[in-house]
């Protein structure tokens, strides 16, 4: 594209308002989730005053043609420029979208993003080429709250797409590679970059870590094409790697280890299959055997295959087409196959951690967590590394008389039984924020994390404790010992150094 149609395009977005903020407060609440369901009546009933603002969500958000003179005046000169680039289509007197153009809101900074258009919209076809370059999207989304945003050397976005990730990246990092296989996505990608004036971006085509040969970073964030099929008929690029089952996400666990520098991380959002004869947890298991990375690998939910093909059906565009029932029936039938009787869903976090035991945490988690959820997971890896320094032999925390621990400042004590008894039936300390958290704990643990304050040993607060509770002081230690190292490896108490 022309080199100065971005920074052309930027300014006039700008100047219109067009920003995530602006274009919620527009619509309103109503309008604006009724978008987020690919329905569009609701927002054009709120933009029909025809300022810049209002036009350029009627063309692009909205997908609907817009006069010629309120094109050029949300655009002024740029109409023509961006015809003869494919990103609009202008006719006599109408201009209308051929690319989406949005605002997107990311870590405090208004950006905006180019894809191909939302398809779907009010019902409509939703049939998608094989090059499709897909949004902001849910998985999209996903990975960015996931992704640890602390500064950092050297970032990969592995499969970029439109870019979205690397445009998060280039916030925290000071150099960003982004690749991709499909080369209209890349073109896509740097046009993202200049859109909004990250020159650090280095965009790349190639399969996977084929173009960073010999190279490693110090953050890798992937949303692979992880949907889990029998990798034959029509494939989307931006959701089909072209092998069969979850090929694709053990590829990625595996290899990317090697493009790590000590301490690294790589995190990914994917899909994994449930075999009849295996735990999900042994199969993912498999993928981290001599990876010499910790890992932290959370499902967020279970879909029985019947739900799943449909869900990606439908999303192909094939749900009222003539070859439905059949790609239906042979997905199915490869399923059986293969024995899958389930398909997982969660996040996948890999860090370089240079030890001879590595940590490995693998563990269903469908309820509510705080988002964004990156700071959880590098508060994760330090209590890790904190905790791998002090384990005993017995597996519990060793050295009590030296460790100083602090309640987190997020936790509550939650206290279950009849009205008026002296002594609850249960208590729960929970967590409100990260993944949320919640013990059921006794009363000596109860004890244990009030009396954290940072300043007594754990040592002598259990000693404490069993003049207390008449309890053998050598005893209570030794049996509390892997439940400290525990809370700490929950978060609900905190180290003080």
């Amino acid at each position: 594209m022309s080199s100065d149609l971005p920074a052309r395009l930027r300014e006039a977005l700008v100047t219109s308002g067009f920003t995530y903020a602006a274009v919620a407060g527009l619509l309103g609440p109503r309008a604006h989730d009724a978008l987020g369901r690919n329905e569009t009546a609701p927002a054009l009933r709120r933009t029909t005053g025809g300022s810049p603002l209002e036009t350029l969500v009627r063309l692009f958000l909205l997908q609907r043609p817009v006069p010629l003179d309120a094109a050029e005046q949300a655009l002024p000169g740029l109409v023509d420029r961006m015809a003869a680039e494919g990103i609009v289509e202008r006719s006599v007197g109408e201009v209308a979208a051929r690319l989406d153009c949005r605002p997107y809101a990311a870590d405090d900074t208004e950006l905006w993003v180019v894809s191909d258009l939302t398809p779907g919209l009010d019902g409509g076809p939703q049939r998608v080429a094989p090059e499709h370059v897909l949004g902001i999207s849910a998985a999209s989304t996903s990975l960015a709250q996931l992704t640890i945003r602390e500064p950092v050397g050297a970032a990969l976005d592995l499969g970029t797409g439109c870019g979205v990730q690397a445009l998060h990246l280039a916030g925290h990092a000071d150099r960003v590679v982004a690749t991709d296989v499909n080369r209209r996505a890349l073109d896509i990608a740097r046009f993202n970059a200049a859109l909004n004036e990250l020159d650090a971006i280095d965009v790349r085509h190639g399969s996977y870590f084929e173009p960073m040969a010999g190279e490693r970073y110090d953050l890798i964030a992937t949303n692979p094409p992880f949907v889990i099929s029998p990798a034959t008929g029509e494939r989307l690029v931006y959701r089909d790697s072209g092998l069969p089952g979850d090929e694709v996400v053990r590829r990625i666990v595996e290899a990317a280890p090697r493009h790590l520098n000590p301490g690294g991380w790589c995190q990914l959002v994917a899909n994994w299959v449930h075999r009849e004869t295996e735990p999900w947890q042994e199969h993912l298991a498999d993928w981290l055997d001599d990876s010499g990375c910790d890992a932290w690998v959370v499902q967020r939910e279970v879909t029985d295959p019947a739900r799943y093909v449909e869900l990606w059906l439908a999303d192909a565009g094939l749900r009222s087409g003539p070859e439905y029932v059949a790609r239906y029936d042979a997905w199915m039938s490869w399923f059986a196959e293969e024995g899958v009787e389930a398909i997982g869903l969660g996040w996948v976090n890999l860090r370089r951690a240079e030890r001879d035991r590595p940590v490995a945490r693998m563990e269903d988690w469908p309820y509510s967590v705080e988002q964004p959820i990156g700071p959880e997971v590098a508060a994760w890896g330090r209590r890790t590394d904190w905790l791998e320094d002090r384990l005993g032999p017995a597996g519990g925390l060793a050295g009590l008389d030296d460790v100083r621990l602090r309640v987190a400042d997020d936790l509550v004590q939650e206290t279950y039984g009849r009205p008026g008894e002296e002594d609850p039936e249960r208590i729960v300390l929970r967590r409100q924020r990260g993944m949320r958290r919640a013990r059921q704990v006794d009363t000596v643990e109860a004890g244990l994390v009030g009396a954290c304050d940072g300043e007594l040993t754990v040592g002598q607060i259990l000693d404490a404790l069993a003049t207390l509770l008449d309890r053998d002081p050598a005893g209570l230690r030794r049996d509390y010992a892997l439940a400290v190292g525990e809370l700490v490896e929950e978060g609900l108490v905190e180290p003080v150094e």
